[in-house]
């Protein structure tokens, strides 16, 4: 087999794990996915000769067209307001996170950070990159990029915890509680399991723009959280992003997923994502399956 067709089977073998890596330095399945072809293109360029170490040289090269994108992106957001929450990552209740999966708190937590802060904590953070290798990435020293990873984590650090705290177990029934009262109408369940200051962030995308918005206070929480499901919608017990989270469907179609950070016993925060666009691109195989309660 010729040299260019080798290395264009091992892309195609590889690309699971390219995509997986793209995802959390993007927050975006989609940006992910572009990125990945970005560097197939990169890769077809090239002399096969030229690369000892594929799997090595196509991971660099996919960090290093993330933080290009990265700072694309930064520059289109400059002045831009409103929330937008990261792509998720939707399984079956119960699942156990796989390694390199990165919470909502901290996914969220991630955008706060410059292109290099970002991609240098999550390449050491995350996928446990050595300092080195990350410094290859980005082009600088390794004393540099070693301040920048502990400039970053000092950033994100509340949002990590937030992602830990709390038994799994705990945190599974406060959601629940949470989703069933959601679903039989019950604001008072719904607010005993929430934190006083608990605060809601919506993301209704492009088509449902109006919806995007934050809340706060338990009670303001739970009347938007209730005027935002349709009526009829399943409520499935799903883990998002590795943590416990809630599915609502309508007529076998996803019509948001809500993510949750827990403190003390109570919830602190609901991440709502409501855009159409993204719902309808998730891989839910199998989730919609199971007819939850409905109204």
């Amino acid at each position: 087999m010729p040299d260019q067709d080798r290395q264009t089977g091992q892309f195609e073998h590889l690309r699971p794990r390219l995509q997986a890596l793209a995802y959390p330095l993007l927050g975006s399945h989609a940006e992910a996915a572009e990125a990945v072809r970005e560097v197939r293109v990169r890769l077809g360029r090239i002399n096969p000769e030229e690369v000892a170490d594929l799997p090595d040289w196509l991971a660099v090269v996919t960090a290093r067209v993330c933080l290009s994108r990265l700072g694309e992106r930064a520059a289109r957001a400059a002045g831009r307001a409103g929330v937008r929450l990261p792509d998720v990552v939707v399984e079956p209740a119960g699942w156990v996170r796989q390694d390199g999966a990165v919470g909502l708190a901290l996914l969220t937590a991630l955008d706060a950070l410059t292109p290099t802060e970002r991609v240098a904590l999550v390449l050491h953070e995350v996928f446990r990159w050595h300092v080195d290798q990350v410094a290859t990435v980005l082009e600088r020293t390794t004393a540099v990029t070693r301040k920048l990873v502990e400039q970053a984590r000092r950033q994100v650090q509340p949002a990590r915890e937030a992602d830990a705290e709390g038994s799994a177990a705990v945190r599974r029934r406060l959601v629940d509680a949470f989703g069933a009262a959601l679903r039989d109408g019950d604001p008072a369940e719904a607010a005993a399991v929430l934190d006083p200051e608990a605060e809601l962030s919506v993301d209704g995308g492009r088509v449902r723009s109006a919806a995007t918005g934050s809340v706060r206070g338990a009670r303001r929480v739970v009347e938007r959280a209730a005027e935002l499901r349709e009526g009829g919608s399943a409520v499935v017990a799903v883990q998002v992003n590795g943590a416990p989270g809630v599915l609502l469907a309508r007529a076998g179609e996803p019509t948001a997923v809500l993510g949750f950070a827990a403190r003390a016993g109570r919830i602190t925060r609901v991440q709502l994502l409501l855009d159409p666009e993204r719902l309808a691109a998730l891989d839910l195989d199998g989730l919609l399956d199971l007819d939850g309660p409905t109204e």
